[in-house]
């Protein structure tokens, strides 16, 4: 069975095929065929035009070497360098050498005689399609690995940091709360005055304490022993735990019926993943929003996916996310989405992040499927 240009591209969306000619039959044609075949197209007419439309984005551009405004051939490193990981296919009437020579010269991926067959054209697509998803997944792989070092780095700092901090907190809380016994013996006139600032002093020691949990699970994970985990129930019950605040929130938390039986992994620490990009997401989502849980089954891999009808998360976040202090918040550790990283990554899986099908973000962890050998 022939695959879909979506599976070729693994792209959460159809891919998108810009063709830029000023022959304005031949562009219809494209259109329809392209269409027909499961891409979304745009067209331009001239060097401008194409210009323009590179604001809508593309993943790959059949380009005529002719243009009314210039040269494809000119137009090509320009579209390039506005879409990095797009791909270029000129078209062009010329031999073959020199349709060659101009494609490399040009920074395009292959070039297409006119009047192109249309096996050849579907299959120059698809190749092209492969190549713009070996460019996403080489920086993905990248920025996985950029993030992976700063996890280690700031591990090894905040596990002696925050042991050190932790004792003369401790101290510090319970003499606190010697204090407000004392305090609390004293007349009720007297009483509230001194408690004021002294519960605002102890909640703040919480804070402080909660802040260090963080630190100290993140710079050293426990080890767990995998096992069989049941997702529907998993799901249910990270809601169940959501359900008041949600309720408050007015937000409607839902889950999405599922086939996936089961996950590899620990039950507690993938219930802390989810709770955690819940609660994200029910802070991002507007009154009447909804939150919603899904899984589905990819291959050899189990996709949890919670989704929001927040704002969105704008791109230069989503890239930083999952870097260690790393907030939008004005409080908070910005280790939380780090914790999770880490676990999801102890698990042997991944975690992204992109625009959802609710309006807002989807977080999706990408875990192993359970095996019959276990």
């Amino acid at each position: 069975m022939k695959a879909s240009p979506v599976q070729v591209a693994g792209l959460p969306y159809r891919p998108r095929v810009l063709v830029v000619d000023d022959n304005a039959a031949f562009l219809d044609n494209m259109t329809e065929l392209l269409g027909e075949e499961g891409y979304e197209v745009s067209s331009a007419t001239s060097c401008a035009g194409a210009l323009e439309r590179v604001r809508e984005g593309f993943d790959v551009a059949l380009v005529d070497v002719r243009l009314p405004d210039g040269e494809g051939t000119s137009l090509a490193p320009r579209l390039k360098e506005l879409m990095p990981d797009g791909e270029v296919v000129l078209l062009t009437g010329l031999g073959m050498l020199e349709a060659a020579v101009a494609a490399v010269h040009a920074g395009a991926c292959a070039y297409l005689l006119k009047p192109c067959a249309t096996p050849e054209l579907l299959l120059t697509l698809e190749q092209a399609l492969r190549q713009v998803r070996l460019h996403r997944e080489k920086r993905e792989l990248a920025r996985r690995a950029q993030v992976t070092e700063k996890l280690a780095a700031v591990g090894t700092l905040t596990a002696g940091l925050s042991h050190e901090i932790r004792n003369p907190l401790n101290a510090a809380g319970l003499q606190l709360t010697v204090l407000e016994r004392r305090v609390r013996r004293l007349e009720d006139a007297v009483q509230g005055p001194l408690l004021e600032p002294l519960l605002l002093v102890r909640d703040e020691i919480r804070r402080l304490d909660h802040i260090l949990e963080d630190f100290l699970q993140f710079a050293r994970p426990r080890e767990f022993q995998p096992d069989a985990v049941e997702v529907a129930p998993l799901l249910e019950r990270v809601r169940s735990l959501l359900s008041g605040q949600a309720e408050e929130r007015d937000v409607a938390l839902e889950v999405e019926p599922t086939r996936v039986a089961v996950v590899r992994g620990d039950e507690e620490r993938l219930r802390q993943v989810l709770l955690n990009l819940a609660l994200n997401a029910l802070q991002a989502t507007p009154p009447g929003g909804r939150v919603r849980f899904s899984a589905s089954t990819h291959g050899g891999e189990v996709a949890l996916c919670v989704d929001d009808s927040g704002p969105g998360i704008p791109a230069d976040v989503q890239a930083r996310l999952f870097e260690p202090f790393f907030t939008t918040k004005a409080s908070g550790s910005g280790l939380g989405l780090s914790i999770v990283h880490a676990i999801v990554t102890q698990h042997g899986g991944t975690i992204a992040v992109e625009d959802g099908l609710l309006g807002g973000a989807r977080f999706t962890v990408r875990l192993p499927a359970m095996t019959d050998a276990g």
